[in-house]
């Protein structure tokens, strides 16, 4: 496998007033807000710089992220930016790892995802991003 670049860290929070607290405070920029159909959640995306990976809070109406941390919220996973999300599902399986999906999930309209099972890296849940449609910097901005 080759090496692989930070693509963002996912926070999970009991509500969307928490989150727009978070952004305001550290001075984060909105750059995408969504709902998740795969994981019934609300998701903002932050930017800070353009070198900087980004936050993504996570706010899960019902299901298991309701529980997360004994609702409380927390860190969530760490996600890695890849070429192709199903190639590195077939790797981890052919190694006999199981990942959380059977294959890539929707994330955002132009990411498909899945995650590695915690138990095969240490405790820490680990997302495999991949890029399916042109990234738009622009997400959450007015068009002029």
């Amino acid at each position: 496998m080759k090496p692989m670049r930070m693509h963002h860290v996912g926070i999970v929070l009991p509500t969307v007033e928490q989150a727009k607290n978070l952004i305001e405070l550290f001075g984060l920029e909105l750059d995408y807000q969504g709902f998740v159909d795969a994981y019934h959640a609300d998701l903002f995306f932050t930017k800070c710089g353009d070198r900087s990976s980004p936050i993504e809070f996570i706010i899960p109406r019902e299901g298991v992220l309701t529980k997360f941390n004994g609702g409380k919220g927390g860190i969530a996973h760490i996600a890695f930016e890849v070429d192709d999300v199903e190639a590195v599902r077939q790797e981890f399986e052919a190694k006999g790892m199981e990942m959380l999906e059977k294959k890539a999930v929707e994330g955002t309209e132009d990411i498909i995802v899945n995650f590695l099972r915690p138990k095969y890296s240490e405790g820490i849940l680990v997302e495999f991003v991949q890029t399916v449609a042109p990234i738009n910097y622009s997400y959450g901005k007015e068009e002029k």
